[in-house]
């Protein structure tokens, strides 16, 4: 008999992308949604897998919720994915991503605690808990590395983060933080600026668009591929010992080298002249680098990128490309279409307690 996981987040980029994985390596998948996150259910249909997922309703900060999902998914293995994820976002409603992040994530390991103690739970970080820290120490960042977090977001995941290590240590559970840098995709929301980049670009290239605008583009980043990253979460959990780990490329691009790579792959030079720089996208803090070290993780792990960055915007770019000129064509995106057939699947799949 397989394994069985519980992917809280499922609807997410990086949600979708493991509840694939994981499928594939013949696990039983749950994954819990919020109702109103029923529209992104497009991202599991995208990757063809929404028939193949045990969906369970659950809000992240009803305790009850929770443990009524693990009594459904008796997980071997549970995946805390489920987040108010967007940086800017959390400035906008600090409250609200501190109950979702952090009271959320409380919820999802005393829960474990109590209904299914020996299941293994990786908890999602990420880099941006280091903040200050980021252009500190001029180098790649480790695990052991100051956290100076400079968001509402940045807080809510560090305090995440010290709950996973306080259950590991004080109760003997088996519980990681992935302390993920920047991983994209196509499937990643339009609200994060690689994603505005290569939609944007594709449209301006297509002649759907005039214009592109951005914040703060000096900022870097290290972005890696997020099918990469996902396969990281799994090896995190496989080990012999919970441990904590970064994921990175190691490598730092700015946001205006994002920019200038998009334009590239759809053979525009001068791009300047489609970029417009709007204050009012600037967030009042910023990090001004963050890059990461992944030795740790090539060491025990045995895992290491392999798509770099230029691969990457040519991904995500060549991809939204051609999902206009389906649309061109009289195709509908799949978030624009009411229910697919596929997707009158969900309806039987949904488990309720």
């Amino acid at each position: 008999m397989g394994k069985r996981a519980l992917i809280t987040g499922i609807t997410g980029q990086d949600g979708a992308y493991l509840a694939k994985l994981l499928i594939e390596k013949g696990y039983e998948v749950y994954g819990t949604f919020r109702r109103v996150s029923t529209p992104n259910f497009w991202r599991l249909q995208y990757l063809g897998i929404v028939d193949k997922v045990n969906f369970i309703p659950c809000e992240m900060t009803d305790m009850s919720s929770m443990v009524a999902a693990l009594k459904i998914a008796e997980p071997d293995e549970v995946y805390h994915l489920a987040a108010m994820s967007f940086v800017g976002a959390s400035f906008e409603n600090p409250i609200a991503t501190l109950e979702i992040n952090t009271i959320g994530t409380a919820i999802v390991l005393e829960a474990v605690r109590q209904i299914c103690p020996d299941a293994k739970v990786y908890i999602a970080a990420t880099s941006e808990m280091y903040g200050a820290t980021g252009y500190e120490v001029k180098r790649p960042l480790k695990e052991e590395d100051f956290f100076k977090p400079l968001s509402p977001y940045a807080v809510s995941k560090l305090a995440a983060y010290w709950l996973g290590r306080i259950y590991r240590e004080a109760y003997d559970m088996y519980v990681v933080n992935g302390i993920l840098f920047n991983h994209e995709s196509p499937l990643r929301g339009l609200e994060f600026v690689t994603r505005k980049i290569s939609n944007e670009v594709a449209k301006i290239s297509l002649g759907l668009s005039k214009e592109l605008r951005l914040g703060n583009i000096e900022a870097k980043r290290d972005w890696g591929y997020a099918p990469e990253y996902v396969y990281g979460m799994w090896l995190m959990l496989q080990q012999k010992e919970p441990d904590d780990f970064i994921l990175a490329t190691g490598e730092a691009h700015s946001v205006k080298e994002f920019v200038i790579r998009a334009f590239e792959v759809v053979g525009i030079d001068d791009w300047e002249k489609y970029v417009v720089i709007d204050k009012k996208l600037f967030r009042p803090l910023d990090v001004p680098c963050l890059i990461g070290d992944y030795s740790k993780a090539k060491k025990k792990l045995g895992w290491k990128p392999q798509v770099k960055f230029n691969e990457l915007v040519k991904i995500m770019v060549e991809e939204d490309l051609k999902r206009w000129e389906r649309w061109l064509n009289g195709e509908r995106f799949p978030w624009d279409a009411p229910l697919y057939p596929s997707e009158m699947k969900i309806i039987s799949k949904v488990i309720r307690a």
